[in-house]
């Protein structure tokens, strides 16, 4: 019989001072839609602002939790703002066992929407990711930063992340152990 898929662990709801992390449903993207629907979000990462199809059908892909071939765990959240009940914007983790390591190491993300940005929302979330994350055995956490995004590795230095030498389609992998 040949190996089953690690099982890996399914987001859950967390919560921070002025945020709630909601696991991604597909039942989000109607509100993320306009959240979303700004070409400046795309500078960084390149392509183009999803349309409401098309955001059903990446969520209820990425809802799975977990690759199609169980390689990977893929783990999502949605942020919501306490005060308001306004969505944010999203962290995600996608979750693997690296070939030349022990451990499970979590390759994190981070999207604020432009009405959003600059009031610490993506490090609020990452930091209770990161946080939620090493309770459930993850022992690494890396993310991969485009050079000139400030924002970005603001929230990578907040979660204790430096980065490497290693450079991948133009974005700098940063880590919290030596690479």
């Amino acid at each position: 019989m040949p190996d089953s898929p690690p099982p890996w662990p399914t987001a859950a709801p967390l919560t921070t001072p002025r945020l709630r992390l909601e696991p991604l449903r597909v039942d989000h993207a109607p509100e993320a839609v306009s959240v979303f629907d700004d070409v400046r979000l795309h500078t960084w990462t390149g392509g183009t602002p999803a349309t409401l199809a098309q955001l059903e059908a990446r969520y209820a892909r990425q809802s799975a939790g977990r690759s199609p071939d169980g390689t990977q765990g893929w783990l999502n959240w949605m942020l919501r703002r306490t005060s308001d009940a306004h969505l944010v914007g999203t962290v995600q983790a996608t979750l693997y066992h690296p070939p030349s390591a022990t451990g499970i190491e979590a390759s994190l993300a981070w999207v604020v929407g432009t009405a959003h940005q600059g009031h610490g929302y993506a490090r609020e979330g990452a930091r209770a990711m990161a946080a939620w994350l090493r309770t459930q055995g993850v022992t690494r956490l890396a993310a991969y930063v485009h050079p000139e995004h400030e924002a970005s590795m603001s929230v990578a230095r907040a979660l204790g992340l430096r980065p490497t030498g290693m450079v991948e389609d133009g974005e700098v992998r940063w880590s919290d152990a030596a690479a």
